[in-house]
C-alpha cells in the first residue's frame, strides 16, 4: 500500500509564543483524536511533533561525499510557515490520503501538504 507524508505547516510566527494551558490542552485533544481515528482506521504509519525550527542544525557538505561538513544552527531557510510534525498515512491512493490530511487539525488554522513517499525495493 503507498505512503504518504501528510506535513504539517503553521504561521512562523506562532513558533516560541506562549499560549494558555487551556488552549494547548485543546490542540492536543484535537490531535489525539485525529490520532485515535487514524490508528483506528489502520492508516496510521508512523508521525512525530517536531520542536521549534530553533533547535534545527543544518547540514552541508559543499565538497560532496567525503567533503568537510558544515553546520548551521537554525532552519535550511527562512520562511512564513514552518514544519511543525508529520504523520505518515498508508493509504491506498491520493484521494484517501487527501481525505485523511483535511482531518488534521493543522490544517485547519495552518497548511498540510502531502506527499507520496519512494518505496525502494530491498
Amino acid at each position: 500500500m503507498p505512503r504518504y507524508a501528510a506535513l504539517i505547516y503553521g504561521p512562523a510566527e506562532a513558533e516560541g509564543v506562549d499560549i494558555s494551558d487551556e488552549a494547548m490542552a485543546k490542540v492536543m485533544e484535537d490531535y489525539n483524536e485525529f490520532t485515535k481515528n487514524v490508528n483506528d482506521a489502520g492508516v496510521m504509519g508512523g508521525g512525530e511533533a517536531l520542536h521549534d525550527t530553533n533547535t534545527a542544525t543544518t547540514v552541508h557538505v559543499p565538497d560532496g561525499k567525503g567533503g568537510d561538513p558544515v553546520f548551521t544552527d537554525g532552519p535550511f531557510a527562512e520562511t512564513k510557515e514552518v514544519l511543525g510534525g508529520f504523520y505518515l498515512l498508508d493509504c491506498a491512493d491520493l484521494d484517501e490520503a487527501l481525505k485523511w490530511a483535511q482531518q488534521i487539525p493543522g490544517a485547519w488554522d495552518g497548511k498540510v501538504e502531502v506527499r507520496p513517499c519512494i518505496e525502494f525495493e530491498g
